[in-house]
């Protein structure tokens, strides 16, 4: 089977977590790199071994690279417009990180665009393959939870406690990420939701900047930060379903933790990125008797990202795939979160 031939932009340090996991599907060929570092250029350029002439420090032209089948976009958020752009320009499927867009006003003209020339695409929306998460998603749609009435999601960090002096870097500079932990981390929070329940119908936001300033490693004085590093907000949902969300880079002790509780009628599921194959599902399984049983999850949820998005460039994507909607539905509850924290009110979300 020919290989998808592969343009990678944004050579950064996860970059060679998209690298590691494409290269686990043997469906893919690395042809070209972009990156506007020049020595990342070079170094990733060796480790690919990737021909001097297709090393580009502007990514248009690797986009425009007749050898390149598809794109793989790994950047800072405020070149995520200029890239989905230009992809949709040249007919070139890809796969972007989110947040879909830096803010929504550039959402909304890459939408126009994808409905005069729509591509194949997927946004990097990777917990979705999640094996725990892909199981609560099959327990609410086959009715084992009964009706579902709320949920609560969160996603916590200790990346930005002061403990851990974290200097100042890009996802503190607004120019350049539009939101912090919200577009960062409930970005995934966002999709999770939609992915398990449908779409926000209703929204209330209350963003915090936990640390105020950070030290420039540039400059060395104290760099003010104008984003926020603390998150919550509530949801209503499609039929109802309420929804609570936390997320924060000052959560001390904690890694990596995105989760989900799904409170329904005949029973409550946890899931958890802490225990990726195992899923909690209380329920009722004699009258009056709760069962708390931790389940491993089924070998059909164990999907892989890169495998769906080989399905996406043949033309058949499966069920659930973050396509290029999503993105840009995710884009919209964002700009409403920060619509209702600044408002201090409900918004509503279009239809």
């Amino acid at each position: 089977m020919n290989k998808f031939r592969i343009g990678l932009i944004g050579l950064g340090g996860m970059a060679q977590e998209h690298i590691r996991w494409m290269n686990e599907e043997n469906m893919y060929q690395f042809v070209a790199v972009s990156d506007v570092n020049g020595e990342a250029v070079a170094r990733v350029g060796d480790q690919l071994g990737i021909e001097d002439s297709k090393r580009y420090a502007d990514f248009h032209h690797l986009i425009e690279d007749p050898d390149v089948d598809a794109v793989i976009s790994i950047t800072p958020n405020n070149v995520h417009a200029d890239i989905i752009s230009a992809c949709l320009q040249a007919g070139k499927p890809f796969l972007a990180e989110k947040p879909f867009t830096r803010v929504f006003e550039e959402a909304v003209p890459l939408l126009e665009q994808y409905e005069r020339q729509p591509v194949p695409a997927m946004i990097g929306f990777t917990y979705r393959y999640t094996p725990a998460f892909r199981y609560a998603r099959e327990l609410v749609r086959t009715g084992k939870l009964g009706t579902i009435r709320h949920f609560s999601i969160q996603y916590l960090q200790g990346f930005g406690v002061p403990s851990e002096q974290v200097p100042y870097m890009w996802r503190y500079n607004k120019a350049i990420t539009g939101t912090g932990t919200l577009g960062d981390l409930g970005s995934h929070m966002i999709d999770m939701a939609r992915f398990l329940f449908g779409e926000f119908e209703e929204i209330t936001a209350q963003l915090h900047t936990i640390i105020p300033e950070r030290r420039d490693p540039v400059t060395g004085a104290m760099a003010q930060i104008e984003v926020d590093d603390f998150a919550s907000f509530q949801a209503r949902m499609t039929g109802d379903i309420m929804g609570v969300f936390q997320t924060s880079r000052n959560a001390f002790g904690s890694g990596n933790q995105h989760e989900v509780s799904i409170y329904g009628d005949f029973g409550t599921a946890h899931a958890s990125t802490l225990d990726p194959d195992r899923l909690i599902w209380i329920r009722e399984e004699e009258p009056g008797q709760l069962s708390r049983t931790t389940m491993e999850v089924p070998e059909h949820c164990k999907v892989k990202q890169y495998a769906d998005f080989a399905a996406v460039l043949r033309g058949a994507p499966a069920d659930g795939v973050p396509g290029f909607m999503d993105g840009y539905r995710n884009q919209e509850v964002l700009d409403a979160v920060i619509r209702a924290s600044e408002a201090r009110a409900a918004v509503e979300l279009p239809n």
